[in-house]
């Protein structure tokens, strides 16, 4: 933690509100669209819209300079995040905006866990609790045999597992390309991926329903940025828990706008969630580690 990161935790929890609102603001756009337009055509769309962001600065191709491993782990990681922006576009037509909130918490987790299994990162006791709390979270939110588990639960437990390994695989290409260049080669390999899916059951979208997928690319593309301020202003042991709010936002915007019921049990498994996953930051802060996957905390579109 450098001291200008730790001179400037009141910025970092700023940044990552507005992170949240701007995230918010994403959860209500897709949930507004509904499921006219299929779930793969929508996120399709969000991307090859959110290429107007990057393209113009992308250098090209040989002036990149990416040996064939590069290539293939930016391959990869436009594959499940692919899948996982098609998973959450479905779910997040399907069920509530809280529910998709507090379960896209977990994806931190399998971060976590993956760092373990496939980085040899050393996962300590403490971390392992931590590990199993947030998954008791995730049962006291979908709470099985005492509520009906629909395909878009189903589905978000998915995302978020997709979207722990890409943001793994983007831990390993992070050290060998700029982060611009990671996230514009996210975009770029994740709309060629949708494409093919999209056009299988292509629906043409009306004039007000590409506004609305303009706004979703606005509004995610300036929330990765607020992000990354939060990190660089903070440390994750000050922002972590401030991504709470989040939910509480979606909360009470589901029942505001969408009039979706509060349900206290998804507050309550969100909460476990991100305690378990503010613990393991505060422990990494605390432990000073180097060259630990960090948490990833916000909707990841």
């Amino acid at each position: 933690m450098s001291i200008a990161q730790a001179a400037r935790p009141g910025w970092g929890i700023f940044w990552m509100i507005v992170t949240g609102v701007l995230f918010i603001g994403v959860t209500a756009l897709v949930k507004h669209l509904g499921t006219r337009i299929p779930a793969p055509e929508a996120a399709f769309l969000r991307y090859a819209l959110g290429l107007v962001f990057f393209l113009p600065m992308l250098k090209a191709p040989r002036q990149l300079h990416m040996d064939r491993m590069t290539v293939k782990m930016f391959a990869w990681r436009g594959v499940v995040h692919t899948v996982a922006v098609g998973l959450w576009f479905y779910a997040m037509a399907r069920i509530p905006i809280a529910d998709v909130t507090a379960m896209n918490y977990l994806s931190p987790v399998y971060v976590t866990l993956g760092a373990a299994l496939f980085l040899g990162e050393r996962l300590a006791l403490r971390r392992v609790l931590a590990v199993a709390a947030a998954l008791v979270g995730a049962l006291i939110i979908l709470r099985p045999g005492f509520r009906e588990i629909g395909p878009g639960h189903l589905a978000m437990l998915l995302t978020a597992i997709c979207f722990g390994a890409s943001y793994l695989l983007a831990k390993q290409v992070s050290g060998r390309c700029s982060p611009l260049v990671v996230v514009a080669m996210l975009s770029v390999t994740v709309t060629l991926g949708l494409a093919p899916l999209a056009a299988w059951n292509w629906i043409e979208p009306t004039w007000a329903e590409l506004a609305i997928l303009f706004g979703v690319a606005c509004l995610a593309t300036a929330g990765h940025y607020t992000m990354t301020l939060a990190f660089r202003a903070a440390p994750l042991a000050v922002s972590q828990p401030v991504t709470f709010l989040q939910l509480i936002w979606a909360v009470t915007l589901g029942a505001l706008v969408f009039d979706e019921p509060v349900d206290f049990y998804v507050v309550l498994g969100g909460m476990v969630i991100v305690g378990a996953i503010s613990f393991i930051s505060w422990r990494e802060t605390v432990l000073k580690r180097r060259g630990v996957t960090p948490s990833v905390t916000a909707t990841k579109v």
